[in-house]
């Protein structure tokens, strides 16, 4: 049986959630453990016990890791309001990142892959502690911003990979030392969650009802329709958000639908207080996701969650 360990800051953007549902939905994987990265003195493991709470998985570990007061992070971390985007009062569940640290290094030792979808700081904190362990871990990390994203899609730039630019030191910290696979915005950008969704998701039991009430909060808040959909040719019109993570885990699980991954040399560099990881015949061999069919992908991640697997879609 596959086994995964995530590494999440859920509670931000909504594209965490829908990580963890689809991972928790996936059929035959076992999840050996969710750490928090990020964290708020336990806000971010409150919300991943509720998740795992509302599909009765209390048997999955998980740990608060790197805090905020760490200083870790370029500027102070914001939260939609909790009121509004969960259906009952969070309870946090602080706890020291040594925790964190060792339920990683556990997962590691078990055979899981490891799938950050966050900043890479529990990741720095486990290979200060256990030098030369990145270098054994099958390691999927979403971020990057390595090649120009294709023209049918949103033309940000370098500064809009906030994984590794929020935590600009811990990223470089384990770029230059793991053995990894990244999936940049470059193709992450290519996905979708889609309004056209929401009415199927909300017969997909509690898990999908959460997910819709905070897709309706993200669309009223980003107004992704109108600023992508009616702006971006490759994106569908109804998109509501963008699937980063769900993405990083489904690849990482071995979904592979038009999925390309190259081996690219990355030298790093900082500019004006930027990392740059700029392809170098000197740099760090790394495996680097370059294609995707994003609207496969889309259906695919609402088939996981409503629990429709099609032969067509199967892994």
């Amino acid at each position: 049986m596959t086994k995964i360990h995530l590494d999440t800051d859920i509670g931000g953007d909504m594209d965490d959630l829908c990580a963890l549902a689809m991972i928790l939905k996936w059929p035959d994987l076992e999840i050996t453990g969710v750490t928090t990265v990020s964290d708020e003195q336990g806000r971010r493991a409150g919300y991943v016990q509720y998740v795992l709470s509302l599909v009765g998985r209390t048997d999955i570990p998980f740990a608060a890791g790197a805090d905020v007061t760490g200083g870790y992070y370029r500027y102070e971390l914001e939260y939609p309001p909790d009121e509004k985007n969960w259906p009952e009062p969070m309870t946090p569940r602080p706890g020291s990142p040594d925790q964190a640290v060792a339920l990683l290094k556990r997962s590691i030792e078990q055979g899981a892959v490891i799938v950050g979808i966050g900043p890479f700081t529990n990741l720095m904190l486990l290979e200060k502690a256990y030098p030369g362990t990145l270098k054994q871990a099958n390691l999927f990390l979403m971020g990057g911003h390595v090649f120009d994203i294709p023209t049918r899609y949103p033309q940000w730039d370098n500064e809009m990979d906030y994984n590794i630019q929020v935590d600009m030191p811990s990223a470089c910290y384990v770029l230059e030392r793991a053995n990894l696979t990244l999936v940049p915005v470059t193709v992450s950008c290519q996905t979708a969650l889609r309004r056209a969704y929401l009415p199927r998701l909300a017969q997909a039991g509690r898990l999908g009802q959460l997910i819709v009430l905070q897709a309706e909060l993200c669309a009223k808040s980003e107004q992704n329709e109108q600023k992508y959909g009616e702006t971006c040719p490759g994106l569908p019109k109804d998109i509501i958000n963008f699937q980063h993570d769900s993405l990083a885990c489904a690849i990482a699980l071995g979904w592979h639908e038009g999925v390309e991954i190259e081996v690219v040399p990355l030298k790093l560099e900082t500019r004006d207080s930027w990392l740059y990881e700029i392809p170098d015949s000197d740099g760090v061999p790394t495996h680097l996701v370059t294609k995707i069919d994003g609207k496969a992908f889309n259906e695919y991640w609402c088939d996981i969650l409503c629990q429709i697997l099609m032969n067509s879609r199967s892994v």
